[in-house]
């Protein structure tokens, strides 16, 4: 499969439109010796598949190709080339006025195209770096397939929770190449259907711990132990929103279905759903109703906007998937913010009580004692994280690789602070750290998630294989072009090289760093500086300006208006460390 992979970036030539471009009328396998057998096995002369296939362009339709096949006389395998249809087709018959061949067709092109591209799907922001110390994480619940609980077999007795993250997408990825050769699904070999034991998260190389990754998704189907019965409440907070907005008939018939007394008003439908929703049966059975479908994907992103780690939640999404998630990280955000931060704390730390995840206070900001709790109501309180500007110069033990603290604090974000009945909760609040005050946009993941709109319906009705592929395939292509983008407005601001560090962060080139040194520096001496040496205080100037959820290469920062600004804040800054070194 390696020696078929498609580059992620395709040469011009290819890649950009051209009227004037030939294209090829035959396609034939380059090997000559099959690659599976022993020694150099010979491979048969070409053999015809077809001679009415088409290459698909964005300005025309290429008819009447010819592709080749070629066998292996000894194991059997035969070895074929295919084109590609491009990274999306957009182009509409009326617009080039020529029939395309059915949609389908047409997306299994795409997908085997997209399953041979040999893109590395990094999962990464340029700006935080492998691994970011604030997170906000979110669900969006609208991207969904459609599948029944009960169709999904419990797992094997000797299943953990740990599954293999490449051999999964693996497995996904010769599905899609499967699609090619086969003229129905149910003739696929390599189908991938949702099973609690083969179902992973994406999470970048650099920022899981390894291909062993958590989904203990097959616990929500036991009784709810100790450290689950936090896991209920948030979902069924959400149901009840969504039951809210349905109409009196259909509640009516969900509490027949559940075995509910279904006469009354819609407030006593709803209080009597809502009161046997606190049983897992009855609450499943809710869900399923009224999403019908899967639980909605478990986003973990970066405040600058980028995708760090995604999960397909087959059932209801509770803390245990976001768990799950940042247990399988190399080193877990000094800040988390949930919408549930407090059942994030309890059931992470409940799952490992020999070495809590969440410390001090549980996560909390600060002692939850009557005297501080009655201080952040009163707006009184304030704490602060000063290594969240400048990395601990002599890191704790276990520290963040950025910022140098072992701490780690689960937040509630902004607008689900007054939500819980905890007064304790009162500590969780973003507004109480000085250096997050304000500075960052706690709603950046449901800003994401309206962009995705547009992608639901199309994608609610695919397959769940489908759904899960395609899914990662655009958020991989969304992360790109913002990354891009980040580094084309770094490149305007300085006019120099950008590199990045030994925790892939962009910095300048070491160049210019002596340049602007030299323009605003106290000091004159030479000083040799490797990308290794580069701290969270060195990215957390704003040197990007692009939109409302853009602002910065360190977005908790406030923005400033002009590159001349930019500029002087950053020497002050470079200016700052070569103090400290000297």
């Amino acid at each position: 499969m390696n020696n078929k992979n498609i580059p992620a970036a395709l040469p011009d030539h290819l890649r950009l439109p051209s009227f004037s471009s030939t294209y090829p009328t035959s396609l034939i396998p380059g090997e000559m010796f099959c690659q599976r057998c022993a020694g150099n096995v010979p491979l048969s002369d070409p053999l015809l598949i077809t001679s009415k296939a088409k290459i698909l362009t964005n300005t025309r339709v290429i008819h009447d190709v010819a592709t080749y096949s070629k066998c292996c006389h000894q194991c059997g395998i035969h070895y074929s080339k295919n084109t590609a249809v491009g990274r999306v087709v957009q182009c509409l018959e009326l617009t080039i006025g020529e029939q395309f061949p059915p949609a389908k067709t047409v997306l299994h092109a795409y997908l085997h195209f997209e399953a041979l591209t040999s893109d590395e799907y990094e999962y990464s922001c340029v700006t935080c770096g492998d691994h970011p110390p604030i997170v906000i994480m979110d669900l969006h619940r609208k991207g969904a397939f459609n599948m029944s609980l009960s169709d999904i077999k419990p797992p094997p007795k000797e299943f953990n929770g740990n599954v293999n993250i490449e051999d999964f997408w693996r497995k996904l990825s010769l599905q899609m190449i499967g699609r090619g050769f086969v003229k129905k699904q149910s003739d696929n070999p390599f189908t991938v259907d949702p099973s609690y034991h083969l179902w992973a998260p994406w999470i970048g190389r650099n920022t899981r711990k390894s291909n062993q990754c958590l989904n203990t998704e097959f616990q929500k189907i036991h009784q709810p132990k100790e450290a689950e019965l936090c896991e209920i409440t948030v979902s069924e907070d959400r149901l009840k929103n969504e039951l809210y907005k349905k109409k009196v008939s259909v509640i009516r018939k969900l509490c027949k279905e559940c075995g509910v007394d279904s006469i009354g008003s819609k407030s006593d439908l709803l209080e009597r759903l809502s009161s046997e929703m606190k049983s897992r049966q009855t609450y499943d059975k809710v869900f399923e109703k009224i999403w019908g479908a899967s639980g909605g994907w478990a986003v973990v992103m970066c405040p600058c906007g980028i995708v760090y780690s995604i999960k397909c939640c087959l059932r209801a999404e509770s803390p245990r998937d976001f768990s799950d998630i940042l247990l399988s990280w190399k080193h877990i955000p000094n800040i988390v913010i949930y919408d549930f931060a407090r059942g994030l704390a309890t059931h992470t730390n409940l799952r490992y009580p020999e070495a809590l995840t969440f410390t001090p206070h549980e996560g909390r900001l600060a002692d939850p004692t009557d005297d501080n709790i009655k201080m952040a109501k009163e707006g009184k309180l304030k704490i602060s994280l000063p290594w969240l500007n400048v990395k601990k110069q002599v890191p704790d033990s276990h520290g963040h690789p950025i910022t140098g603290s072992a701490e780690h604090y689960a937040l509630n974000d902004k607008f689900h602070e007054e939500n819980s009945k905890d007064k304790r909760d009162v500590l969780r609040k973003i507004g109480l750290v000085a250096q997050l005050a304000g500075k960052v946009n706690s709603q950046v993941a449901e800003q994401f998630f309206s962009k995705l709109k547009k992608n639901n319906y199309f994608l609610n009705m695919t397959l769940p294989s489908t759904h899960v592929f395609l899914m990662r395939s655009i958020i991989h292509h969304h992360n790109s072009q913002k990354n891009l983008r980040r580094l084309e407005a770094f490149r305007r601001v300085f006019g120099t090289e950008v590199v990045l560090n030994i925790n892939q962060q962009a910095v300048l080139a070491t160049s210019e760093i002596t340049e602007t040194t030299k323009s605003g520096a106290t000091n004159d001496h030479q000083v040799t500086k490797t990308n290794a040496d580069v701290s969270i205080e060195e990215e957390d100037e704003p040197m990007i300006v692009e939109n409302a959820d853009e602002e910065s290469a360190q977005p908790w920062k406030t923005p400033h208006n002009s590159v001349q600004e930019k500029l002087l804040r950053y020497i002050l800054a470079r200016s700052g460390w070569l103090m400290r070194l000297l």
